[in-house]
């Protein structure tokens, strides 16, 4: 079987794909990628179903060794990427040779890189997904000397797109929650107009958003009975400081929920580097709803918006050896 030999790897390079729905009753979140576009795209790039796993590169990438012929897309946030010393586009799909070397960097905007493989990763499923939920203990980091096994799928290469703008901060759309309507107009208000940049102990689990000036409790905010809660939710907790529940967040929760943001508007939340700005901005049910509807489209429509990949002939180390010109004569026909 084919797939990728780990000489190096960062400290939160993991297998991810879509996560387990249908597990919340007993405890565990759905867990999956941070950034969902990005696994649509690596799926565009490859011509393959986003369903399947890649690897998730949190902060930096590493170096890793093809065992037998693949094929690789490279997404999300982007880093610097070489194969075997040269450098190879970002956002675009590449054949991974036999015995090359692929060395991915650290990301120079965002947070989230991705790597797909033709034919996804393909770990043993546990419990519906081949995910590491690493707060689950489900799974764990790459580490030197691991082989990723690549499936067997087919498929062309040397296409790119171009991603989503999500990786600088920016708004994020806000739909009210169940206890919205417990914090006063002002506190709302206050919210909407304060400025909060990505606090660096921010995980998987959730972005802790840093601000200057007064929190945003609620009179009665820690008397919230525990209830089910979901990535996206926007908690409060017991210092009034806003925390927003990602991928491997917990199932329940009893702090008040200011908002929660709508699901287009994660991935530009979880690819915010620490100290990115983000601001929030309250819209209704019917304007989520609207959003919603066009982040599904969009992402269906991914594969209309491919392109063949353009290489700079200075980046082909073997360019002679291509015939670059078809149909010459030698001029002494006539």
């Amino acid at each position: 079987m084919s797939g990728l030999r780990v000489l190096s790897a960062g400290p939160q390079v993991t297998v991810q794909d879509l996560g387990r729905p249908g597990w919340i009753a007993e405890g565990l979140s759905r867990g999956g990628a941070m950034d969902v576009d990005a696994l649509h795209e690596g799926a565009a790039l490859l011509r393959q179903d986003a369903g399947l796993a890649a690897l998730e590169m949190a902060g930096t990438g590493g170096t890793f060794v093809a065992e037998g012929d693949l094929r690789i897309a490279l997404t999300g946030a982007p880093m610097r990427a070489r194969i075997d010393g040269a450098a190879v586009s970002w956002a675009a799909s590449h054949d991974l040779p036999d015995g090359a070397r692929l060395e991915i960097g650290p990301a120079e905007a965002g947070l989230y890189g991705y790597l797909h493989l033709g034919g996804g990763v393909d770990v043993a499923p546990v419990l519906g997904g081949r995910g590491a939920h690493l707060a689950a203990g489900l799974g764990a980091p790459l580490a030197r000397g691991d082989v990723v096994p690549a499936g067997s799928e087919d498929g062309p290469t040397g296409l790119k797109l171009t991603p989503e703008a999500r990786f600088s901060g920016g708004t994020i759309r806000v739909a009210p929650s169940l206890q919205t309507a417990f914090f006063p107009e002002e506190t709302r208000t206050r919210f909407e107009q304060t400025a909060f940049a990505k606090d660096p102990r921010s995980n998987r689990h959730g972005a802790r958003l840093a601000f200057e000036g007064e929190g945003f409790g609620v009179e009665g905010g820690l008397s919230v009975v525990s209830e089910v809660i979901v990535p996206g939710d926007i908690q409060i907790t017991g210092d009034g400081v806003p925390y927003v529940l990602m991928a491997e967040s917990q199932t329940t929760g009893g702090y008040p929920r200011i908002g929660t943001v709508i699901p287009p508007d994660l991935p530009r939340v979880a690819q915010a580097a620490p100290g990115v700005a983000l601001s929030f901005r309250f819209v209704t049910l019917e304007e989520a709803r609207t959003a919603v509807a066009a982040h599904r489209e969009l992402l269906a429509g991914l594969r209309g918006r491919v392109a063949p990949l353009v290489r700079d002939p200075a980046d082909i180390p073997d360019l002679l050896s291509y015939t670059l010109v078809g149909g010459v004569t030698a001029g002494d026909e006539l």
